[in-house]
């Protein structure tokens, strides 16, 4: 059986509320290295551990559950010279979380999350083109020189460079080397469709779905109307609400389809987890996505 994952989140009261879900309902876990380390004063210094490092390790020690990485500031698609530093930085801090936690892979997201080596907090896109499929593979050969198995996630952009079903002919163009691997990510297939108008059944099938080593499930919601003149309210990626339904259906539709597929991934974001019924539900989609998978594997 493909195992299901949670992602542990740096807040407390996320961590405590979902205690119990996280050590008997999660197969594996799942962290953003980057929330893992603190910034010295010194610009030039290393990252260091901070206290969900411990936390985290401790729970590592004691589960003896696997642990995957999934950054978001890696920033895959930058190729900024003032950025070498801060690489290098974050480099050494993986080779070391790596001894510790051994990650099964590293993936991060498509797209230019630290341009000239200043952080943007979300990924912004990238040209569809030669260039930048260039550029996304050496930042995926460098990931390798920590942890072998490593890939990039699907993103949510609220605008892109060129036809948003292009993506899977880029994606390709960049996963070309050995253990290089796709996140897919239904939810943003779900949330793109709904705000660019496309069908996300013909994104799925322009992807290489054998490349396919992880799926992430997460929930969103619409945007304020008051956030954009025309009034437009767009779908978020928010990972603050359950996974909605049309999401679920894509799961059922692209798993089976996934000959490579190590993991499925429930995500949900620290401060949205507020009592007991919130965990009961996050324990019922990781159930949910457990029964998903029985089903794919008497459907191959």
């Amino acid at each position: 059986m493909i195992p299901v994952g949670l992602t542990l989140q740096p807040d407390a009261a996320f961590l405590d509320l979902l205690a119990e879900v996280i050590l008997r309902d999660a197969d594996y876990y799942e962290v953003a290295p980057e929330t893992l380390w603190r910034v010295p004063d010194a610009a030039e210094a290393d990252l260091q551990e901070n206290g969900f490092h411990r936390r985290f390790a401790e729970l590592a020690r004691r589960s003896d559950r696997p642990f995957v990485a999934h950054g978001v500031g890696w920033s895959l698609g930058g190729a900024s010279a003032a950025d070498a530093g801060r690489r290098a930085r974050w480099l050494a801090a993986l080779r070391r979380d790596h001894a510790i936690f051994r990650f099964r892979w590293y993936t991060d997201h498509l797209g230019i999350s630290a341009p000239a080596g200043l952080s943007t907090g979300l990924p912004l896109p990238m040209p569809m083109n030669a260039h930048g499929a260039a550029v996304a593979r050496r930042a995926l050969r460098a990931m390798q020189a920590v942890v072998e198995d490593v890939g990039v996630e699907n993103s949510v952009s609220y605008f892109v460079l060129g036809d948003p079903l292009d993506e899977p002919r880029f994606l390709e163009r960049i996963l070309r080397a050995p253990r290089t691997h796709l996140l897919l990510d239904l939810h943003n297939v779900h949330t793109m469709a709904e705000n660019f108008g496309f069908d996300p059944a013909e994104y799925v099938a322009r992807l290489d779905l054998a490349r396919v080593i992880e799926i992430h499930l997460s929930g969103g919601g619409p945007s304020d109307p008051g956030w954009l003149p025309s009034g437009r309210v767009l779908r978020l990626d928010g990972h603050d609400d359950a996974v909605p339904e049309p999401v679920w259906r894509l799961l059922d539709e692209v798993a089976p389809r996934c000959p490579n597929l190590r993991g499925v991934t429930l995500e949900r974001m620290e401060g949205t987890v507020h009592g007991a019924g919130d965990a009961a539900a996050v324990r019922e989609e990781l159930r949910r996505a457990r029964r998903a998978l029985g089903r794919r594997g008497r459907r191959r």
